[in-house]
């Protein structure tokens, strides 16, 4: 079950034999559908990750490396059927309004538009590549996390199955990469997402080889780390959508999906906005990335983002140490 401590309840006397009964054939649904509780089913789930037309692999090992291509996570159903959903026309000439679905969240939906050229915060922000630098060849979204190394990013651990050609463009617009690229040598995720892909785990951080001399950190700056922030924050979202060459920017509150789990009235925010990073408004600070449930969400309107506690500073502590 990973890091993360769950209470357990005690039963307290016998149960009597109908209500016995009833919770046995919960009890059965839960193993089916997973371990998260029914209404956190990843069976249907089409995640934020752009599809790779290759082979799948597993979650590469804790602070390991593996020479797979980058992948979307596995489901936890074997049964269970991706559809990726379509990216926005051009984000870049319009702001996207959309209607929630009866089954999200009942709060109101933010307005998501290209997010502005030359910003600091927007420039720590870049596609992951699969390859050469490419219109179109990108798959996910990573921004770059503050470190005493300064080589670290942060994206969802769904997004990579490990390193092979992998490369980060901090503030790539338009085909271009202004402050150049910088290669994926390393990924560290939890022993709870190499494990059995754990969802309130899907989070993942990455070393980079310098380029030209110099750490990406050096270049564009970091977000800071940020851990136990309130539920109800509020973030600016970022993201690289697949068949987009522009990045998106929304604010809204985040709200609590679940225990380890946040979520995010976004619209717009489609295939390879996985990874992209929840900067919260009041500190700076990144609370989040678009992964956890759903790998992100199976729709373009709500994302959602596993909890940021004592687990992931955990493993920001290992990365920084593996890197230095």
């Amino acid at each position: 079950m990973g890091k993360h401590r769950r209470q357990r309840s005690r039963r307290r006397g016998l149960l009597a034999p109908s209500l016995f009964t009833a919770l046995s054939a919960v009890a059965v649904a839960a193993v089916l559908t997973g371990t998260h509780g029914l209404d956190l089913s990843d069976a249907t789930a089409a995640g934020k990750a752009a599809r790779s037309t290759r082979a799948a692999a597993a979650p590469a090992p804790a602070g390991g490396q593996a020479a797979a291509t980058p992948v979307a996570a596995p489901s936890p159903s074997a049964s269970a059927s991706a559809t990726p959903t379509a990216a926005p026309a051009d984000p870049a000439t319009s702001t996207a309004t959309a209607t929630a679905t009866p089954a999200a969240h009942d709060a109101a939906l933010g307005t998501t538009g290209p997010a502005p050229a030359g910003d600091r915060e927007t420039e720590t922000v870049g596609p992951l590549f699969s390859g050469a630098l490419a219109a179109g060849d990108h798959f996910c979204t990573a921004s770059v996390l503050h470190s005493a190394t300064g080589n670290l990013l942060l994206t969802a651990a769904h997004c990579l199955g490990g390193t092979d050609g992998v490369t980060f463009a901090p503030g790539y617009r338009d085909g271009t990469a202004p402050y150049g690229t910088w290669r994926v040598t390393a990924i560290h995720t939890t022993d709870g997402w190499s494990r059995d892909g754990e969802v309130d785990e899907d989070f993942a951080i990455l070393e980079t080889a310098p380029s030209d001399g110099r750490n990406v950190e050096d270049v564009v700056g970091g977000n800071r780390l940020g851990t136990d922030e309130p539920f109800d924050a509020t973030v600016r979202l970022y993201g690289y959508p697949a068949a987009s060459e522009t990045p998106l920017l929304c604010t809204n509150t985040t709200a609590r999906q679940s225990e380890y789990q946040r979520v995010v009235q976004c619209p717009g925010y489609p295939s390879g906005t996985s990874g992209g990073p929840w900067i919260d408004t009041a500190t700076g600070d990144v609370i989040g990335t678009i992964g956890g449930y759903q790998q992100g969400g199976d729709t373009d309107d709500t994302s959602y983002s596993a909890f940021f506690d004592h687990t992931i500073a955990d493993l920001y502590a290992q990365a920084e140490t593996a890197a230095s």
